[in-house]
């Protein structure tokens, strides 16, 4: 496979990903972005070689997934994103909306409330969620046991495993980094919410068209 082919590849899974996401399909420059490429016009020549292999469609600057689109969701849910989040040590949680972000209803499910975070290290890399990534969080005040949550001690928040060992709650990290080690709390924490997914970071950029 040659470097062309791969990122064509490349391109037609971002789509995929973001209707699985969003509902919509990205951009051009999104695309761009995505796949590493300089212009948005080296994008539209992605879009052509994928439409050319009836992978996609391409009408009226509209992308349009041909094959598996009833796979895909149509609705989503506008979330906030409210700040950033701790994969290491705990840090601030600013309490102010930054952005919205559409996400599909497949993944925030009706009945729930949702909020987004940005988490800042590298404690939870070896559960998926590594520094700079969106992470989708279900509001809720309790967990259980093995849950990744995201959890305020003493006024800062961090994103952890939740472990309750008699009267302790240990906060536990998955890293490759062996620096990161447990947190263990007897009091002052209070759990924000759970865990759902990791969203694509490359969906907050505007919808740039060329």
């Amino acid at each position: 496979m040659n470097k062309t082919e791969q990122r064509d590849l490349e391109g037609l899974a971002f789509i995929k990903k973001s209707v699985r996401v969003t509902g919509l399909t990205p951009s051009l420059r999104e695309i761009m972005r995505a796949v590493g490429y300089n212009s948005s016009r080296s994008a539209k020549l992605l879009i052509e070689r994928l439409v050319d292999s009836g992978l996609i469609g391409y009408e009226n600057g509209k992308i349009l997934l041909v094959r598996e689109a009833a796979d895909f969701g149509e609705n989503t849910v506008a979330v906030p994103l409210v700040g950033s989040v701790a994969c290491g040590a705990p840090l601030l949680a600013e309490q102010q909306v930054e952005a919205e972000i559409r996400i599909s209803t497949e993944i925030a499910k009706p009945g729930a409330k949702h909020f987004l975070l940005r988490a800042v290290g590298d404690s939870m890399d070896e559960a998926g969620i590594n520094d700079g990534d969106l992470v989708l969080v279900r509001q809720q005040a309790t967990a259980k046991p093995g849950d990744i949550i995201v959890a305020l001690v003493d006024d800062e928040a961090t994103i952890k495993f939740f472990q309750p060992q008699g009267q302790v709650v240990v906060l536990r990290p998955k890293s490759r980094n062996p620096k990161w080690k447990p947190i263990i709390v007897s009091a002052n924490l209070r759990i924000q919410g759970v865990f759902v997914a990791v969203i694509p970071d490359v969906l907050t950029y505007p919808d740039e068209h060329p």
